[in-house]
């Protein structure tokens, strides 16, 4: 079974409620279909409800089971304007700008997360990264501990040898240009829990650098030193090295060579690459070179799960990343 399958399993064992506020996109009303006749999440569309209603008929879906939400005639959008209005005043948010974007259904469905209603979102297929997350930021905010919202990918490896029977987890690759050492700690932390959460491995990780353990001397290496210094304050228990080479965390021996002892040095299932430069030509050469499967970019940190769509998504992708977010949330108090 391969592990979006597994995922998907996972997902229909405790149901969750993932809100899709693209709820008038076609691929997206589609896909509400399949993930609620295949049970995988109890998913509410938002939006306005005749528009998602032409939609369906359109392509002939049948919503039974679909929750449709218009967040304008819904009994709770006056106290959800209050609300961000208190939660942004400070930053120089108006009670109109408020209610204002309380009509943004990707706004309302922050808050609907906020305030316990629903588990976690899913959206992107026509909003830019940076509208799909800024909701989150401002409302949902981070997970404790955690100081930036990242990504990691999950990578289902043809070569099993590698990572827990070919399933590696590699962060952050789509997200932070240039994490410092605290974000890069936090991206580490992250990427551990998804790890957990999402493909139920005991998560290894490798703090990669051009250096293993004082090799080279560069304050690029030191950030990485620092930042595994920082996974140790942040997550005792978590078992991390660095820095680490690639060919350190990945084959046993040259990793019990240049870190004799080390619990993590050839055996890693979690890489954390210095930077996106690095993370995301790392990620697409073992795509394309080892012929490895690329699920995500998965987002993390949030207190909540939201999750990124690319706009060019298929449907199977959005039931894909729902599933995933559905996970996510189980795994989060």
């Amino acid at each position: 079974m391969s592990i979006i399958a597994q995922i998907k399993e996972k997902a229909k064992a405790d149901k969750k409620y993932i809100l899709l506020p693209e709820g008038t996109e076609e691929r997206t009303v589609q896909a509400a279909e399949i993930i609620t006749k295949q049970g995988i999440a109890k998913v509410a569309l938002l939006g306005n409800e005749s528009e998602i209603k032409d939609v369906a008929a359109k392509f002939n879906v049948d919503l039974s089971g679909v929750d449709i939400i218009d967040p304008v005639k819904s009994a709770d959008f006056e106290g959800y304007v209050e609300k961000f209005y208190e939660m942004r005043k400070a930053k120089g948010v108006t009670p109109e700008q408020a209610d204002k974007m309380m009509h943004d259904t990707l706004f309302f469905a922050a808050m609907m997360i906020k305030e316990g209603k629903a588990d976690g979102m899913v959206a992107g297929a026509i909003n830019t990264t940076g509208n799909t997350l800024r909701p989150g930021l401002q409302i949902i905010k981070m997970a404790k501990g955690i100081s930036v919202v990242s990504s990691c990918f999950i990578m289902e490896l043809p070569n099993k040898s590698y990572g827990d029977d070919g399933i590696m987890l590699f962060g952050d690759c789509a997200v932070n240009p240039n994490p410092t050492a605290e974000q890069l700690a936090a991206i580490a932390v992250s990427t551990a829990q998804t790890g957990k959460a999402l493909c139920g491995i005991d998560p290894r990780v490798a703090m990669l650098s051009f250096s293993t353990k004082g090799s080279a001397k560069h304050e690029f290496v030191d950030k990485v030193s620092n930042a595994t210094k920082m996974v140790h304050e942040l997550a005792p228990d978590l078992m991390v090295d660095g820095e680490l080479q690639a060919d350190a965390a990945l084959v046993e021996k040259v990793g019990q060579l240049k870190s004799p002892g080390s619990p993590v040095a050839g055996k890693a299932n979690i890489l954390i690459f210095p930077d996106l430069q690095a993370g995301n030509i790392g990620y697409k050469l073992v795509q394309r070179l080892a012929g490895a499967e690329a699920i995500g970019p998965i987002c993390q940190g949030f207190a909540k799960p939201i999750n990124d769509l690319s706009r060019g998504c298929s449907i199977e992708d959005i039931v894909s990343v729902v599933a995933i977010t559905a996970v996510q949330a189980q795994t989060i108090a």
